[in-house]
Order: structure tokens, then sequence, then C-alpha cells
């Protein structure tokens, strides 16, 4: 059952331990099959080495096991939720990358300081608010997704694709999880220049028409940046 995306899902988990986003089982992904609305999952602290297509879990959007040997992802139930309320992504990445962490724990959107931002993210990288108490001793998993879902409130998750869980850390998507992989790889980048960015003095954002060119040249609707099919 869904053969192919088990295959890039567990690339995918596998590639978080090799960009160096994830140590031991911090970190998962996750890819949807629309037409079937059944998602593919890590396994729950299975370690990457050896880990192969048919470790990964499949289950429906209520979270039942339809498919696999070992139990999902505990994150499962965020990746559900964002599914459900974000219904153009196609794969979703977590870690706790350090840099875009680091921002989590400090509780701060990351600013739009150059070009690089720009090219992948219209505008700051959103925090959400913390967690209350109810929320985090009943039902945790799925409150993440749901304080993430408010925090977008007014934000298109296309344009900004990922996301800082207050004192934890972040989640990324794509149009499929092989993007949502790039996002992640982009947010760890522009995390540790803007950390650099404020450590030597600057604190102001670039200005709204550079942010347009930059992301609207690789992702509007006359986008020019790299090569076009004859």
């Amino acid at each position: 059952m869904l053969e192919e995306l088990k295959k890039k899902v567990c690339e995918v988990n596998i590639a978080l331990r090799d960009e160096g986003l994830a140590i031991m089982t911090w970190g998962n992904a996750s890819g949807i099959d629309r037409d079937k609305n059944l998602v593919v999952i890590k396994p729950s602290g299975v370690p990457y080495d050896g880990m192969e297509p048919g470790d990964m879990v499949v289950v429906d959007l209520r979270g039942k096991v339809v498919e696999g040997k070992w139990k999902p992802s505990s994150d499962t139930p965020t990746h559900l939720l964002l599914y459900s309320e974000f219904g153009n992504i196609g794969g979703i990445v977590h870690t706790h990358a350090g840099w875009a962490s680091s921002w989590a724990q400090a509780g701060r959107d990351i600013p739009v300081y150059g070009t690089t931002h720009a090219d992948y993210f219209y505008g700051e990288v959103p925090c959400t608010r913390p967690l209350t108490e109810d929320e985090t001793s009943s039902g945790y998993e799925v409150n993440t997704g749901k304080v993430i879902a408010e925090r977008f409130e007014g934000i298109d998750p296309i344009t900004v694709p990922g996301v800082l869980v207050h004192a934890h850390a972040p989640f990324t998507w794509g149009s499929d999880v092989r993007q949502a992989l790039e996002s992640a790889l982009v947010l760890e980048e522009i995390a540790e220049m803007a950390f650099r960015t404020e450590m030597l003095g600057n604190r102001y954002s670039i200005e709204k028409h550079l942010l347009d060119t930059h992301y609207l040249r690789k992702h509007g609707k006359n986008a020019w940046y790299g090569q076009r099919e004859k």
C-alpha cells in the first residue's frame, strides 16, 4: 500500500539525519495521499540507521493505523491536524534543529533580514503562542497543531511554509514531503543567518519591494528564476 509514498517518506526521514537536522530519533517526516486520505509517517522512536520503506506507518486522518508493524510517530496528531487545516500541503517535516529551535525557545518570530529568507518565506517565520497547562496536559500533540493553525490565521501556509512552536521546535511543509525537507533546510539556514545578523547589530527587516521581488521571482505567477520547459 502506497509503496512509492513510503519510499519518499523514508528517504526524507533518513535525510533529516544526513543533513544534520536531526540526531538520535528527534525528527519525523510524513506525506499524504489526498485521493485516499491516508498519511505515511515515520514510526515512533525507531533509529534512522537501517530504516526502510517497510518501516513506515500508514494511518488514516483520524490516526487509526491502516498498515505497519510499528506505532506511528508521537507527533502524528500534529501532522494530521495540519493536513486537515492546510488543504494544499502534501508533506510535513518536524525537527529539533538547533538554530530554528533556538528561536522557538526564545518565543520569537524570525524577521526577514535579507533576500535569502525572502526567496523562500514571504514574510516572517511565525512563532506560536505558548500552550496553556490544560492544552499541554490533555491532547498535547493535537493542541500543538491547533496553536499552529491559530497562528496562521491570515497567513497563507503556501507562501510561509514553516512555523516555530513556542519553547519547542519547527514544523515545515510543502507540496510533497521532499519540498517539506527543502523548507526545513532553508529554515535552519535563515535562522542561523538571522541570529548572526542580530549579533552584528541589525534589527531592521528588508524593504517590502525587495521582499516582493525575491519571493515573486521564484514563486509568483510570472516567476522568472530558473529554467522553464520549452
